[in-house]
């Protein structure tokens, strides 16, 4: 393995990222490995390079594009007009077995996909990029995290909306006492789940390779119904989680982030429909985490996060209109409220906090979200949203669903990775992958 020289740019570049993981209050145990590139430029194979494989692809563009990874062949035939040179595939375990010149990977697949394909790059020692959600099940947001630990590779999740600059102010404001100790968080999207059955079945078209889409999912008929971005996959079981899978990988980062979260003592969810659909998530869902106290800190006391969708809305806040607010995070806490999403935040009541001064800066900008990326691939500190950190907010929010499956009040062990009341979740904690999918 070649190291890559420490030039006075990267080492400024690493010192910046240095300080601003520093600043988010989370500093991964685990070292980057070192690139394998000798120029400095990482070799990478793209899986997924259609929708957001497309975008990915395009934030890590000046590095080396090696190999290519798709199960259509038309999304292929298009990221290969760019990149002639790199070796095309439709089944990345072939790219990623074969690929001994790769130093990273950038997943942008279904999300049923993604535990299957990054578990293998990391063992092998690859470097890993993942679309959000981390993960399909609990245990694999666990496996995730853990083999990133132990494989002492750089990591960095989809989570985009970390790196920007309104989230930092936010956590900033919670972590100064700004509205005292929170007690709870609410959190919501509008978004509505589909409910419903499986669509009518068809014959594939011949640029798709229906098994490969599969993946490890249980052998069903092809329909298009199935495709078409995360808006439609993602309303089945079988390939996704549904808005709380998908949005709140990023929604639920923000109380997460600023709280310090990590498992909860107990998961509560309700749905309609009340029973759960076998094949389709609920036309909404309402989830709640309870996080006992983690130490006598002022900001270590107790809290709730509860999860809303499919245009339900937190109670709260009195006296403030959240109509325009599609989706947004409210901290509540003894001394007033904090309401944000992407873009801005407001602190309640407003005549209140007015004149009220703002803490200095002590979280850094990031330096963008796939340049943390890159700087840990060639050994600088970790992404900011690395699969350690990842991993817990992951398995956190996909105990939601389980919740709701199951139909009780889950009690959580963390360590023995199951709901201790409810011996009949583990079939949504863990899932059974077809032969030469699995994980383990």
């Amino acid at each position: 393995m070649s190291r890559v020289p420490l030039t006075r740019r990267s080492f400024l570049f690493g010192s910046a990222a240095a300080g601003t993981l520093l600043g988010i209050g989370y500093v991964s145990s685990a070292p980057a490995a070192e690139s394998r590139s000798p120029n400095e430029k990482l070799n990478i194979g793209i899986i997924g390079v259609g929708g957001r494989g497309a975008a990915n692809m395009a934030g890590v563009v000046g590095e080396n594009i090696v190999a290519l990874c798709d199960v259509d062949e038309r999304h292929l035939a298009k990221a290969a007009e760019k990149y002639p040179a790199a070796r095309k595939y439709i089944d990345f375990r072939k790219m990623i077995d074969e690929g001994k010149d790769i130093d990273a990977v950038v997943i942008s697949t279904t999300e049923h996909t993604h535990a299957p394909a990054a578990l293998r790059a990391m063992r092998l020692g690859k470097h890993v990029y993942c679309e959000k959600p981390l993960a399909h099940t609990v245990q694999e947001a666990r496996l995730m995290r853990e083999t990133c630990i132990s494989a002492k590779v750089a990591t960095q999740h989809g989570t985009q909306i970390h790196a920007g600059e309104n989230y930092r102010r936010v956590v900033e404001l919670v972590r100064a006492g700004a509205i005292g100790p929170v007690r709870e968080a609410h959190v919501w999207c509008d978004r509505v789940g589909p409910g419903g059955d499986r669509p009518p079945a068809q014959e594939p078209p011949p640029y798709l390779h229906w098994d490969l889409w599969l993946g490890p999912a249980p052998q069903r008929p092809y329909s298009p119904g199935y495709l078409g971005g995360c808006l439609a996959w993602d309303k089945f079981w079988d390939f996704g989680n549904g808005t709380l899978g998908d949005m709140g990988s990023h929604l639920i980062d923000l109380p997460f982030w600023a709280l310090e979260l990590k498992y909860p003592a107990t998961v509560e969810a309700e749905g309609d429909p009340p029973k759960p659909h076998p094949e389709t998530n609920p036309h909404w869902l309402i989830a709640r985490w309870q996080h006992e106290k983690r130490g006598d800190g002022p900001h270590q006391q107790a809290v709730t996060v509860i999860w809303y969708d499919g245009r339900k809305r937190p109670p709260v806040p009195r006296d403030y209109d959240l109509s325009k607010w599609s989706i947004g995070v409210v901290f509540v806490g003894d001394d007033g409220m904090l309401v944000a999403d992407y873009s801005k935040h407001v602190l309640l009541p407003e005549d209140k906090f007015k004149d009220y001064k703002r803490p200095p800066r002590s979280i850094p900008p990031s330096p963008g979200h796939y340049r943390e990326w890159i700087a840990a691939c060639r050994g600088g500190p970790p992404a900011q949203c690395n699969f350690e950190y990842a991993g817990w907010l992951i398995e956190h929010n996909l105990l939601g669903n389980v919740a709701y499956r199951v139909g009780k009040k889950l009690q959580w062990d963390a360590t023995g990775l199951k709901a201790a009341n409810a011996p009949e979740a583990d079939r949504y904690i863990r899932k059974e992958y077809r032969p030469g999918w699995e994980i383990a």
